[in-house]
């Protein structure tokens, strides 16, 4: 190939210039075409994720900018706005960086096969994760379903090191681009942007902080500190590994630099990086993890399906009259997110106490949540739910009042969520009403909800539908 020949870097979820491979491999082979496609499947992001994503590209923009390099947004079918981009360029090669969903395997290997068809070097790379799904196998050569003995297989492999920002030259020209405001990423959101963005720090400058400032101040203190929903100890960077501005490799190898200097909280946040890894391992070799139970013998269970029942609205809406379930569920709507505790919490309390299916709880949350991942939601549901891989016992049930007692003693998290019932509501309790939809028709002033269910008797009735179903 000679050195003027573009490539193509097609841009998915991995919105940062360090250690991205596929970056990497085309500017190493000419000048380099960043391209974004908007397609079906962006298109079928919730609202809060789509939004996130508009706020990622736009500090990609900038970075390319600073670099004298662009962005390229176009629309359409992924590989005929290819095609159409390499008919314009000239470009004979194309990398990527691989996603392991379904939906993005099957577009992804169709489109490897059409483009080398026509004679365009088409190539995926890693990146996502620390180790590719098919590359961890148990001794018999099968895939794990366990946790533990899936970590105790990585811990002691070495992902490599993080490559560093590769040069980037332009092309001769540059094709056609679409602008990104005119897209309206956000317009799902509708009012409730301008709140989320409040709690927003997008870009891969942005997470290179974080995660400094986390190794520095914080990961000592992890292993006890995680749990505690009202402190700020946690790393704070799954929306950046959602969408690629950080690479887990990269925050591997800060964690690994923390072990080594002897910082106790560096064991506790490694096992959750490779967390994130077991959920796209899992999601790789047993797809149906995103939309069905994937334990078998769970198909009969009682679970309400019906995303209008009362229990569910008031669930999304913060007004169960739990307090440490509604706080979380406000918490998540004002800010995109919700404290990992937390969302064991409220999803316990939806698909046990309240017996709501846990399919309506995971749209819920990929409505919601910045930091939204496919795999990583999907897992987490049917963890709590009991019917997923590595699950808790069904009878395991977290009782909200005692989680608040453990792990919000002094109530502060709970009164930084809930107006209602207090003199001098707190600003981001009151954000909650600026975020929320009119129709919800909730005010600051209302009474507190009483509890839907009395949660001894929720317990039991979980207790006695998954006996009946056996």
């Amino acid at each position: 190939m000679e050195s003027n020949t573009p490539c193509i870097w097609w841009v998915r979820r991995d919105l940062r210039l360090g250690d991205n491979a596929a970056l990497s491999a085309a500017a190493e082979s000419g000048p380099v075409i960043a391209l974004f496609i908007r397609d079906v499947q962006m298109d079928g992001l919730g609202a809060a994720p789509k939004w996130r994503l508009g706020e990622g590209l736009r500090e990609l923009q900038r970075a390319l900018e600073a670099r004298g390099s662009r962005l390229i947004l176009r629309r359409g079918a992924a590989l005929d706005v290819l095609r159409e981009v390499i008919a314009e360029t000239g470009a004979r090669a194309v990398h990527w960086n691989r996603l392991y969903d379904p939906l993005s395997r099957e577009r992804d290997g169709d489109i490897k096969s059409a483009l080398r068809s026509d004679g365009i070097t088409a190539q995926s790379h890693g990146g996502h994760l620390l180790h590719e799904p098919w590359t961890v196998e148990t001794g018999s050569g099968g895939f794990y379903k366990v946790y533990t003995p899936f970590w105790k297989a990585v811990r002691g492999r070495d992902p490599g090191t993080p490559l560093p920002v590769p040069r980037l030259a332009p092309p001769r020209g540059w094709p056609r681009g679409e602008i990104l405001d005119d897209w309206a990423l956000g317009a799902a959101m509708r009012r409730g942007a301008a709140v989320v963005a409040r709690h927003c720090k997008p870009g891969e400058a942005a997470a290179a902080a974080r995660l400094s400032a986390f190794i520095e101040a914080r990961l000592a203190s992890y292993g006890d500190g995680r749990d505690m929903v009202a402190q700020n100890a946690t790393s704070g960077l799954s929306e950046y590994l959602a969408l690629g501005e950080v690479s887990p490799r990269q925050v591997w190898a800060a964690g690994m630099a923390a072990r080594e200097k002897a910082n106790r909280g560096a064991e506790a946040f490694l096992r959750q990086i490779v967390w994130r890894d077991f959920a796209h391992h899992l999601m790789f070799h047993t797809p149906h993890i995103l939309n069905a139970n994937w334990r078998e013998g769970w198909d009969g269970f009682p679970w309400a399906e019906d995303a209008e029942h009362p229990h569910f609205q008031a669930w999304k809406q913060g007004r169960t009259g739990v307090d440490l379930v509604d706080a979380a569920m406000r918490e998540m709507y004002v800010t995109g997110h919700m404290h990992n505790r937390a969302r064991m919490i409220v999803a316990s309390y939806l698909t046990k106490h309240l017996l709501v299916h846990w399919k309506l709880g995971q749209a819920w949350f990929e409505e919601c949540l910045t930091d939204w991942d496919p795999a990583n939601n999907a897992m987490g549901w049917q963890w709590v739910a009991g019917s997923g891989p590595d699950a808790a016992p069904y009878f395991r049930i977290f009782n909200p009042e005692t989680q608040a007692e453990k792990f919000d003693p002094e109530g502060q998290y709970r009164r930084r969520w809930l107006a209602e019932g207090q003199a001098q509501p707190t600003e981001t309790a009151l954000s909650f009403f600026e975020a929320m939809p009119e129709s919800w028709n909730l005010a600051p002033g209302d009474m507190r909800p009483t509890p839907l269910i009395e949660l001894k008797a929720g317990r039991e009735r979980a207790l006695a539908a998954y006996e009946s179903s056996r």
